[in-house]
């Protein structure tokens, strides 16, 4: 085969003759004389007239023309003198019959001087194959948008047509170099596209369709995407001798796709949880490096910290916080904001982010003009822009259901593409995308910070600082979910130093549930300060609940099934009293470390009745450690945890083996000692809310209280005084003295008066001084203002105006009448 030439692609094909489906059988050439007579002829015209060698001699070439018409137009054809002639006439077949054909005719001049003309004809056939072919390579090598190249088996160029597509740069003459040789640098992978044309070369099988990426050294340089075929071409012997390239810009079509693809991965990936700085990380990872080199997302701080974002355009006053941002690798991050601060530049009043969030429009800037926004506002980010090459810059608003949340940015440097009209209709589809993701995360924070607040709100803010117990509490809600629990705890003072410790938890979620805690537990406290024991308060928080069912019209899944464990610890007995209702049982864990379940009766949960609940008493040593909590802690988890309350013993023992190890070592902190039990318990979020409580006891010293047992004689009063004073003196009180015989001689008179023996008298020294009178029986005592001819009825009235606190606590074997005075100012 020979080269072709490049700049006649007509003429650059390579078709064997035999092989051309195009070439016609039927062609015929003769030579006529001026006179019309037939010098000579090609054998093709036996197969187009049926005429043997011998028959054409004599003939005249009006002779073969089929009607005195087409004689007549081929006469005049010549008498014109044109160089070159054309026409269609009928040719008058051996068999009698006519054959149109398509007559060229080309004046020749003999050595005779005398006119001769070559005649060309071929059939309509003929002619139309003809026209298709010359199409064909007009289509091929001149109009097709293919790139077409053909290299010989040494990978040198031997032919290439003239598409309008084809890259510039290439050298002025290519046949006989490479592609490597020939094309301008940086175009594509040159190792790579030899590896396939040697792979071709090697098996003779074609490579359709590859997509090869490449750039495009124009100004600006722009990547470009191909799709090239190369097709093996054989020689005679079925070698493969050669190579064909077909060649299509793509460029297009793959940046469509690759939009689409990344319209489809932000829908994906964006928006996999409720979490707002995660929510626009998502978003900037999605954008990069795919769409930009670099982006950041500034959200207005409304949104960031979970509060209903801005509807309109009234966002000027509102900074714009620094969310997320994504760099491409190896690439910097924009030093001059981070994560979490607020961007001094978009959040001036007059800024290009605060016009954009007040129109909705995105804004397009170039490198330079972004400079000249920075130079003067921040030039240390100025320079960053210089530093860094940027070419283009995409500001993109971003709203949601209406609201304004703030603003994402996208950045491509100087090697790379700027954004164009369709770069922006992209940026603002995931844009709007993330931005709803971004809104129901932020109100999903809204909602659950309002939630959580409201929980805790309804939960005891802070534990009282008392002697007897040492107490510290964990919540934790419902993982997850921003929803209200009915979990609670409450640590209670009651009279005579003694401590309520209490756990419930209502039955259900959300806000009904949420208000019978809150209901729950004031009605807890308002028992609890009428000094019920532990059953009785239960009972009549079982009323309660019944009440509310009644009031709230719930069903069977209304408030019924709350629990709730109550125990009351005296510190001058050490005794602890425990009643449960449906609710798991506590765990003690002793001083040596050893950790075992409370052994008490649980009666059923509360508002289901029908069975008195029971109550139990322990002796608690120093420094044992109560601790109580709701069924979240106990209950299986997804991963097993938690499956009973074996394995709680179990943590609160592998915790004590510390103690025991280091008998010397002061007492844990209760804090730590909770975080680890939930820590054990509770790898992963829990699914309902819980409530942990954990009380050190201590009892008082021997020195810190004192009883005396009194007659019902009236003389026993002065004595009362006197023994009070004593111990007040021994206690260093003596400046309570008086109020304190004051207190003593009218309980010890109300007693004597009112009571029946025996009759009880105990100073307790707590944080306040305590005076309590007992007697067997169970009259109730009344405050009444007594009148000036009254010889009684003053008694409790000046017990109510000295004490602090005073009250009455009922008991199996009569009252308590005891009333507290404050020692504060004695500690100042």
């Amino acid at each position: 085969m020979r080269p072709m030439d490049p700049c006649d692609p007509c003429e650059a094909v390579l078709l064997e003759t035999s092989g051309d489906p195009f070439a016609s059988a039927d062609a015929v050439v003769a030579l006529v004389d001026e006179h019309g007579a037939l010098l000579n002829c090609s054998p093709g015209m036996q197969r187009l007239l049926g005429y043997g060698p011998s028959e054409f001699q004599g003939l005249r070439w009006t002779d073969l023309l089929a009607s005195e018409a087409d004689v007549a137009r081929f006469r005049e054809c010549c008498r014109k003198d044109e160089a070159v002639f054309l026409t269609s006439v009928h040719l008058r077949h051996r068999d009698g019959g006519g054959v149109e054909v398509r007559l060229r005719a080309h004046r020749l001049d003999a050595l005779d001087g005398e006119p001769q003309w070559l005649v060309q004809t071929e059939t309509v056939e003929a002619a139309h194959l003809g026209d298709l072919r010359r199409a064909l390579l007009r289509g091929l090598f001149t109009e097709s948008p293919y790139i077409i190249d053909v290299f010989d088996d040494r990978l040198r160029f031997l032919a290439q047509n003239r598409s309008q597509r084809r890259a510039s740069g290439f050298a002025s003459q290519v046949v006989g170099r490479t592609m490597r040789e020939a094309a301008p640098a940086g175009l594509l992978d040159m190792d790579a596209l030899e590896a396939r044309q040697r792979h071709v070369l090697t098996t003779g099988e074609a490579l359709i369709a590859t997509e090869v990426h490449g750039h495009v050294p124009e100004s600006p340089r722009r990547d470009a995407v191909w799709s090239e075929t190369i097709v093996p071409l054989r020689g005679g012997s079925g070698k493969v001798v050669a190579l064909a390239h077909l060649v299509l810009d793509v460029t297009e079509e793959a940046r469509a796709r690759e939009r689409l693809h990344l319209i489809n991965e932000a829908s994906a990936r964006i928006g996999s949880d409720l979490d707002v700085m995660h929510t626009a990380k998502e978003l900037t990872d999605v954008a990069v490096p795919q769409f930009a080199d670099y982006a950041y997302v500034n959200l207005l701080d409304t949104v960031l910290r979970g509060r209903y974002p801005h509807t309109g355009t009234g966002v000027e006053a509102v900074p714009l916080r620094r969310a997320a941002q994504s760099v491409r690798p190896g690439g910097v991050v924009d030093l001059g904001v981070t994560n979490g601060a607020i961007d001094p530049i978009a959040s001036a009043p007059d800024s290009r982010s605060a016009r954009a969030l007040a129109s909705g429009a995105p804004l397009l800037l170039t490198g330079d003009e972004l400079y000249t926004e920075f130079v003067t506002a921040d030039p240390y980010r100025a320079a960053l822009t210089r530093e860094r090459g940027v070419r283009s810059w995409l500001l993109v608003p971003m709203y949601a259901r209406g609201a304004a949340l703030g603003t994402v940015v996208f950045i491509r440097r100087a090697q790379d593409d700027p954004f164009d009209a369709e770069d922006i209709l992209l940026a603002e589809e995931f844009v709007a995308r993330a931005g709803v993701c971004i809104d129901n995360a932020s109100r999903y924070t809204y909602e659950r910070t309002t939630a959580s607040a409201l929980q805790r709100s309804l939960l005891p803010q802070r534990l009282p600082d008392l002697k007897a117990v040492e107490a510290v509490s964990r919540y934790l809600p419902a993982g997850g979910e921003a929803v209200l629990g009915g979990a609670w705890f409450d640590v209670i003072r009651l009279s005579s130093a003694r401590v309520g410790l209490v756990v419930g938890d209502a039955a259900g979620s959300g806000l009904r549930s949420a208000v019978t805690m809150g209901g729950l537990r004031r009605a807890v406290r308002t028992l609890a300060d009428l000094d019920l024991s532990p059953e009785e308060l239960l009972t009549g928080l079982d009323e309660q609940v019944r009440r509310f069912q009644d009031d709230q019209g719930a069903g069977p899944d209304g408030a019924a099934g709350t629990t709730c464990l109550y125990a009351v610890y005296d510190p001058v007995s050490r005794r602890c009293a425990l009643a449960g209702a449906g609710h798991p049982r506590p765990t003690r864990m002793t001083t040596d470390g050893r950790a075992t379940l409370m052994d008490m009766p649980v009666g059923p949960p509360l508002g289901t009745g029908g069975v008195p609940f029971e109550c139990v008493e322990v002796t608690l040593d120093d420094g044992d450690v109560l601790v109580l909590h709701t069924a979240g802690l106990s209950e299986p988890q997804k991963d097993g945890a938690g499956a009973d309350l074996e394995v709680l013993g179990e943590v609160l023992s592998a915790l004590g083996s510390v103690r025991r190890s280091q008998p010397h070592r002061p007492a844990f902190d209760l804090g730590e000692f909770c975080d680890a039990i939930l820590c054990r318990m509770l790898p992963n979020p829990p699914q309902k809310d819980v409530a942990l409580l954990a009380a050190r006891v201590h009892g008082l010293e021997p020195d810190l209280h004192a009883a005396w047992e009194l007659t019902d004689e009236w003389e026993v009063v002065g004595q009362a005084r006197e023994m009070a004073s004593r111990k007040l003196d021994d206690w260093g009180l003596g400046e309570l003295g008086d109020t304190t015989q004051l207190l003593v001689s009218e309980l010890v008179t109300n007693a004597i008066r009112y009571g029946r023996p025996p009759i009880r008298l105990r100073l307790i020294r707590d944080r306040n001084l305590i005076c309590e009178v007992s007697d067997s029986s169970s009259t109730s005592p009344h405050v009444r203002r007594a009148l000036e001819t009254d010889e009684g009825g003053r008694g409790l009235f000046l017990v109510a105006n000295l004490a602090e606190l005073w009250g009455t606590r009922y008991h199996e074997r009569g009252k308590s009448i005891w009333a507290e005075q404050s020692l504060e100012a004695l500690r100042l």
